[in-house]
Formats: C-alpha cells, sequence, structure tokens
C-alpha cells in the first residue's frame, strides 16, 4: 500500500483568531474525527476542543519540538491515521514553523489538505479601511531598531498596502518606527480581532503613533496595515535607490547595455524592486528579445 492510498491524511485546520463561534462546521468536524491533533500550545487548543465538546488526544509541536515530532507524525499517517495541526490562532503555516511539517507530508507522497479558517491578515485588511488592491503580508519585522528601520525602507518600495503582526508590547515602538520611516502613510492599528474589544485606530502614521504611545498599555494582539504609496513616493524612493531609475523598464535597460549577467541583474532588480526575481528575469528575457 503506497502512502497515498493509506487513508491517512494531514489536516492543516485554521482555528478562530479570538470569537471561538467562528470556528466551522467542517473545522469542528475534522478536530473530531482526528485520531491526534498536533498543536501549539495544549492547553489553548484544549479550550477550543472542551467548547465543541470534543475529546481527542493533544500533541504539543510548537517550534521547539516540532522537529522531533515530524518524523513520529509522518509514520501515523502512513499507516492510516487522521493527524490534524492547528496553532494558537488562524492558519498553521502562516508566520508560523508549521510550513515544515507540510513540507515533510508532501515531499513523502503523504495527503494533505486544507480547513480554512478565519484570518487575521485578511480580517485586519478590510477593518483598516485602507485600500487593498495589491498587499504584501510582512508578519514580524525585525526586534533591533536599525534593522527594522533597514527593513522599512526594503518596504516602502512595494507598490501595495503592507501587514504587519505585532506583539503588545512592541507595538508602540514598532508604530514610532513607521512614522519615520514612512511618515507619509496612512496606517491602521488593529487589535483584538473578533473579540469583544476589538478596535481599529486609523490615521496618518504619525498621529496613530503618537495616540498609542500615550496610552498606559495596549493588549490583546496586534496587526498593523501600512497604505500603499502614491505614485509620487514611490517614483522618489526608487530614484533614490543608489540613483537608479524610476521604472523596471528604464533598470534593465541600463543594466543589459552595461553587460550584467542576466541572473545577477534579476536578483539585483528583484530586491530594488520588491518583484520576484522570476518575474524580473522574463522582463529581461523579454527585453533582450525586443532589442
Amino acid at each position: 500500500m503506497t502512502p497515498a492510498s493509506s487513508g491517512g491524511v494531514l489536516s492543516i485546520v485554521g482555528t478562530p483568531i479570538g470569537n471561538l463561534s467562528d470556528a466551522s462546521p467542517r473545522v469542528v468536524e475534522t478536530l473530531r474525527s482526528a485520531d491526534v491533533i498536533l498543536c501549539e500550545d495544549t492547553r489553548v487548543t484544549g479550550k477550543l476542543l472542551a467548547h465543541f465538546g470534543i475529546r481527542v488526544p493533544l500533541v504539543r509541536a510548537d517550534e521547539n519540538v516540532l522537529a522531533e515530532r515530524i518524523g513520529p507524525t509522518l509514520a501515523r499517517i502512513e499507516s492510516g491515521e487522521r493527524v490534524a495541526f492547528a496553532s494558537d490562532a488562524g492558519m498553521p503555516g502562516v508566520s508560523d514553523p508549521g510550513q515544515r511539517l507540510v513540507d515533510a507530508a508532501l515531499e513523502s507522497g503523504l495527503r494533505v489538505e486544507v480547513i480554512p479558517g478565519p484570518s487575521a491578515v485578511t480580517c485586519a485588511l478590510v477593518a483598516s479601511g485602507l485600500p487593498m488592491d495589491h498587499f504584501f503580508f510582512e508578519g514580524f519585522l525585525p526586534r533591533k531598531a536599525s534593522a527594522m528601520a533597514a527593513r522599512l525602507k526594503e518596504l516602502a518600495l512595494v507598490p501595495g498596502a503592507l501587514v504587519i503582526y505585532e506583539s503588545p508590547r512592541r507595538v508602540a515602538e514598532t508604530l514610532a518606527r513607521i512614522a519615520e520611516v514612512l511618515p507619509r502613510r496612512k496606517v491602521a492599528l488593529v487589535r483584538e480581532l473578533t473579540k469583544i474589544h476589538e478596535e481599529v485606530v486609523r490615521g496618518d502614521a504619525e498621529e496613530v503613533a503618537r495616540t498609542v504611545a500615550e496610552r498606559e498599555a495596549i493588549r490583546g494582539e496586534c496587526v498593523v496595515v501600512i497604505g500603499a504609496p502614491s505614485e509620487e513616493e514611490l517614483r522618489e524612493r526608487r530614484q533614490s535607490v543608489g540613483g537608479g531609475p524610476s521604472s523596471l523598464e528604464a533598470a534593465i535597460a541600463e543594466g543589459l547595455a552595461k553587460g550584467e549577467p542576466k541572473s545577477a541583474l534579476a536578483k539585483r532588480l528583484a530586491k530594488s524592486f520588491s518583484l520576484s526575481k522570476a518575474e524580473v528575469y522574463d522582463a529581461i528575457l523579454a527585453a533582450g528579445l525586443e532589442g
């Protein structure tokens, strides 16, 4: 019997990000029918199971022990068991190490299914009230002030909204850094999503930073949404990157004219314009054909 036909499955379960009632019937049924549930914190997931009257063994599988759980978990799936994997809130693999288990299961030819649930990213984007035709999910920024500022300068070139996760202890400092590096942007702090005290603080970057700094304390997990840059700001920032050209097409033409290797050019411009290397490389090939 091959692994794919054994009947075993790894179910990646998206759990509520605050309000337990947001768990879908499919989420509840998947957890109830599992032989075992791997989770980030057995206490947190235990509350979710108790809320729905579910009794299934829980196994801790946070970032500290996940590596040692992978082998035994794959063996269970191969033997035909149904293994559910849940983080404390949201979708495992999004800004957490759960993707390592998913990758290992797929590489072993095992069946993997995704059971969708609430998303802090999309909920925060909608709640922010900011344009979101395009957005970039950053997750957590570097903790050191200098590294955070450097990363924000790189993200300033992204032609869309930015979504950042932050802890309540550090959010005031992060907002201050955002106001310093991206003073012209609109910002929204979204906290306690789906809970009783859900709140959205909107305004100019400096205004939101000042409002949060004046508070004695911030509670609840936080999501910061930074509005997309204007065309003027984006043009200015691209020009300021090494004094280079303001458009990808112009940068490609300049690089090709200097005889820069296509692969190296694609890598350099992908970083400068916040695009994938493959996307830039295709543009380079197209420019070469047109020339």
